[in-house]
């Protein structure tokens, strides 16, 4: 009897509150969709907006300490679910970008016919598996909740039924994807069997210790499949082939969402299993991320850098590659964290730059949204005059573009640049921040050339006749809008705020 009871174990409910209870609101949503009548589903999309704002409350209680749950007995410092600073950290990002991209979605709907029902249980399904995710310290919990989050995101990106562009985007994310998860997969396989255990903290301690050569052998083909596998998820090159034709082809409060929270995911995956998982095999992710670094900055820079302003959906094509060159530049720290005597303070670059990421990237797509209900090709072109039919709208896509440069006003980017550059040359790569320093600079010429089409005079204001009157901004728009305003500018005013609070990432 005293061995069945020692089995026994207590679940932490608020530790895994924040998931679980954005899980519980999908099912509610979807039941909920069965038997509100066509004319009341809006309500479908307030109701997933409200449980997104719980979720991310329940975070508040956490604050307080480290809590662990689903822990080996006897092995305390074994467990597959943790809620500590890095864990709160990503979830507080995750769920902000998941609400933010709910107040996106709500007009959305409206105007493209989208199933309410399928579409909220889709975005929260995947939130969940997002918020999950940087909490898991287990391969086998790391992998289900990648998946969980992934899964929903196919089946959002082809929701638009009829639309070529919808579904040629979800078949190549979907079949990319499940190659890049077999991949992984056999990687955990092969680590698994080097090391006879799943959770990190066991696997990092037999990967230090390994008694046979082969078995050595198996465990670094193990890390690098792995690697491979995230080095999908976080669009990193050469495996960033689907990111234009996804963000194109999804439906705009989507693209916004893998943009941010769909990067979460792959960064706080691919930061636990090297920093937490395989410390032992430094020196194979370490210069291999690098190069992964280098090498994606620069595609995704130069590609931003050959878009046609007048080709339709430039704007989107060109936000989807600038997010293939930020994910270069949170992927130096990552691997500047294989040098470092402290892979702690490497990791803080990655979560600094993150979060002003998150903010003003999904500000920039919310303006996106708004010129594309009058401008469906979303050109760039289409920014022309944005600010002589609407100033304020204007001013905040050119604030968000600088922070994405790394310019004043922006200073939360300038800052966040300042630290990934500090954490590359304290490792000692220093031909990696010379990689990055001649990206920036690349950068700042497609940046600053879409800012000045914002304040440029059009003739006629695209998609309207002239001298009509301007329509108004739906509420959740203009919500979302305001709260990425308003969290870039506090951020830019305090930069060390975001700073500090990065430092609580340490792992």
């Amino acid at each position: 009897m005293s061995q069945v009871t020692s089995l026994v174990q207590s679940v932490d409910w608020l530790a895994i509150a924040p998931p679980t209870l954005t899980a519980a609101v999908a099912l509610v949503v979807l039941v909920a969709d069965l038997f509100l009548p066509t004319a009341r589903k809006p309500l479908l999309g307030w109701l997933a907006t409200a449980g997104l704002a719980a979720s991310a409350l329940l975070l508040l209680p956490l604050l307080d300490g480290r809590r662990r749950t689903f822990c080996l007995t006897g092995t305390p410092d074994a467990c597959s679910y943790v809620a500590d600073h890095f864990t709160l950290i990503v979830q507080f990002l995750v769920l902000g970008g998941a609400l933010l991209t709910a107040l996106l979605s709500i007009d959305t709907l409206k105007d493209h016919d989208l199933p309410a029902g399928e579409y909220w249980f889709l975005l929260l399904s995947s939130a969940a598996g997002a918020a999950l995710l940087p909490a898991s310290r287990d391969l086998a919990t790391l992998v289900i909740a990648l998946e969980v989050a992934s899964l929903p995101a196919f089946a959002l990106v082809g929701l638009r039924r009829g639309d070529r562009l919808s579904s040629e985007a979800a078949l190549k994310f979907f079949l990319s994807s499940v190659a890049a998860t077999a991949v992984m997969l056999l990687g955990v396989s092969f680590v698994y069997a080097a090391t006879g255990s799943l959770h990190l903290s066991r696997v990092a301690h037999a990967l230090a210790a390994l008694p046979d050569p082969r078995l050595a052998t198996l465990a670094s083909a193990g890390v690098a499949l792995t690697l491979v596998g995230f080095a999908f998820k976080t669009a990193a090159a050469p495996f960033h082939f689907w990111v234009p034709d996804t963000y194109v082809g999804a439906p705009l409060p989507i693209a916004a969402y893998l943009s941010v929270v769909g990067k979460a995911v792959g960064f706080s995956g691919l930061i636990l299993v090297t920093v937490q998982g395989f410390p032992a095999y430094a020196d194979v992710w370490g210069p291999a991320l690098a190069v992964l670094a280098a090498l994606t900055m620069t595609v995704g820079n130069a590609a931003a850098l050959r878009q046609d302003p007048d080709r339709a959906h430039s704007a989107i094509r060109l936000l989807a590659w600038s997010s293939v060159g930020q994910a270069g530049y949170l992927l130096v720290p990552i691997a500047a964290a294989g040098y470092a005597h402290d892979p702690a303070h490497a990791i803080g670059a990655t979560v600094a730059y993150a979060l002003m990421y998150a903010a003003v990237n999904l500000g920039a797509f919310a303006v996106a949204a708004l010129v594309a209900r009058t401008s469906p090709a979303n050109r760039l072109a289409d920014y022309r005059g944005l600010y002589h039919r609407r100033p304020l709208v204007a001013l905040a896509l050119g604030f968000f573009l600088l922070c994405l440069a790394g310019l004043p006003p922006g200073i939360i980017g300038l800052f966040a640049k300042v630290t990934v550059f500090s954490a590359a040359v304290d490792a000692g790569l220093g031909w990696l921040a010379v990689v990055m320093a001649v990206n920036v600079v690349i950068a700042l010429y497609y940046y600053l050339q879409w800012t000045a089409v914002l304040f440029r005079p059009a003739e006629t204001p695209a998609g309207e006749p002239a001298g009509a009157p301007r329509a108004p901004i739906p509420a959740a728009l203009t919500t979302a809008l305001t709260l990425a305003t308003v969290l870039g500018v506090a951020l830019s005013g305090a930069p060390q705020l975001v700073l500090r609070f990065a430092a609580g990432a340490l792992l």
